[in-house]
């Protein structure tokens, strides 16, 4: 009995040195947590038609269902997180939290309130610029990304479903992660808690110093799944420092499609690993062109950097100065050689702008696709060099779920091209309840489908 009596004494006791091990974060939140704002926006969308009677007249029921329709706008309002720079007044967010914003207001840790410019925002790296007009303000200390290992302790402090100042805490789970669509970004994966409303908030390590804006999570249900992704901080200065300076984001290319050298190719290719971008094609005059570079060479290195994998490429291309020479170590014919290319410049992001009630048609709730979609007007279509689609103005349900946005252009469903309204509940009638489609969406200069389960109501 006393020997049972002893080993669970034994067994309950903590391990010698594991309450130490563990981090304390207290200090942290109480020194940083000043710094860090919610960021609210609202947004004017245009609804379907609806009867201009009020609802509490006695005849508003009879002119729903049979009076002549009126357009009717519908204000929206989001939530995200933010966090302040420099003191006097400069934040820090995701760009998608505030697109397409009419108005931004900032909440500080002290309950004031302000109203908020967007000075500028990339929605290639989801990172937006804002400004209040305050001075003395607490800012955050900026860290090195690049000095965080995986397996370390990380913080987030930010507005999860608008509850204001909430910390979570995690470990960075993997480095330089690249997510589908979004090619210029090495994000920091973490297992913090992060939920909508977390947006646009900070990544702290345990010395206080912000490493990454919480920016996206992996989910199947719209929550916290265990899988959440940060925008390396040097990356996000680096866009903000253009946008405070000339408000646009200035990025090099070079003109190449390419693919990833799986272990088959590389063996094809005689390289001794898989490593590397493999060139599928070269754009005919581009800086790849003019260079030498052809089709089905392996490109290992640019300026001096190595090209582990297929998608380190465009990052590394997109931080060379437009006009700069660059040395590039290709592989081709079973050895390696440098060409030396002039950086050429990436034309800026097109994104369909949002239509006033003065020039376009009010927006139409497409319910089987759970959007609310407008048609492009002429000057829409010339613009963005499209003959068709739909802006999307809104996206709830399993289409916002899906990642479909406001700003998105709607271009075709299953391979069928999208011209209208119409022309798309026409299409849809051709569809069973409650099967999946593929949407092709129009998201700046590139293009991607988006599989959805049609509402089968």
């Amino acid at each position: 009995m006393f020997r049972t009596l002893v080993l669970s004494l034994l067994l309950c006791a903590p391990l010698p040195g594991l309450a130490q091990s563990l981090p304390d974060f207290t200090d942290l939140v109480d020194k940083q947590g000043p710094a860090v704002v919610n960021v609210s926006t609202t947004s004017t969308a245009h609804g379907g038609a609806q009867a201009a009677v009020p609802e509490d007249d006695p005849f508003y029921d009879f002119f729903r269902r049979f009076g002549p329709p009126q357009p009717r706008d519908y204000e929206t309002r989001s939530l995200g997180s933010g966090f302040i720079v420099s003191a006097d007044g400069y934040i820090l967010t995701n760009a998608h939290v505030v697109d397409m914003a009419d108005d931004v207001t900032v909440k500080l840790n002290d309950k004031r309130e302000f109203k908020a410019k967007v000075i500028g925002a990339d929605k290639r790296t989801d990172v937006a610029v804002l400004k209040i007009e305050a001075t003395g303000l607490p800012a955050v200390k900026i860290g090195d990304p690049e000095k965080l290992r995986v397996g370390e302790w990380v913080l987030a402090i930010g507005s999860p479903f608008g509850f204001e100042s909430t910390v979570t805490a995690g470990i960075v789970s993997a480095k330089g992660r690249s997510l589908p669509q979004e090619n210029y970004v090495p994000f920091i994966q973490t297992d913090v808690a992060i939920n909508p409303g977390n947006s646009g908030g900070p990544l702290f390590n345990l010395k206080g110093e912000v490493v990454g804006i919480n920016s996206q999570i992996y989910s199947r249900t719209g929550g916290f799944m265990g899988l959440s992704f940060a925008i390396p901080i040097d990356v996000a200065m680096n866009v903000s420092n253009q946008l405070r300076t000339t408000g646009r984001v200035s990025r090099g290319r070079i003109g190449v499609v390419i693919q990833e050298v799986t272990k088959e190719l590389a063996e094809s290719f005689g390289l001794s690993k898989a490593s590397g971008a493999l060139v599928n094609s070269v754009e005919k005059g581009g800086p790849a062109d003019k260079a030498g570079i052809e089709a089905s060479d392996v490109i290992l290195k640019f300026d001096g950097k190595e090209i582990s994998s297929s998608s380190d490429l465009p990052r590394i291309v997109a931080q060379s100065r437009p006009g700069s020479k660059a040395t590039a170590q290709v592989w081709r014919k079973g050895a390696a050689r440098d060409v030396t290319i002039t950086v050429g410049e990436m034309p800026e992001e097109k994104v369909a702008r949002r239509p006033g009630p003065k020039d376009s048609k009010p927006g139409n709730v497409v319910a089987r696709l759970g959007l609310t979609l407008s048609e492009l007007n002429a000057d829409q279509r010339k613009e963005l060099g499209l003959s068709g689609g739909l802006l999307v103005e809104d996206a709830q349900g399993a289409a916002a779920k899906a990642g479909i946005r406001r700003g998105d252009v709607l271009l075709a469903i299953n391979n069928q091209d999208v011209k209208s309204v119409d022309q798309l509940n026409q299409l849809l009638g051709q569809f069973e309840k409650a099967r999946s489609v593929a949407l092709l969406i129009r998201r700046g200069e590139g293009a991607l489908y988006v599989p959805l389960r049609l509402d089968g109501n």
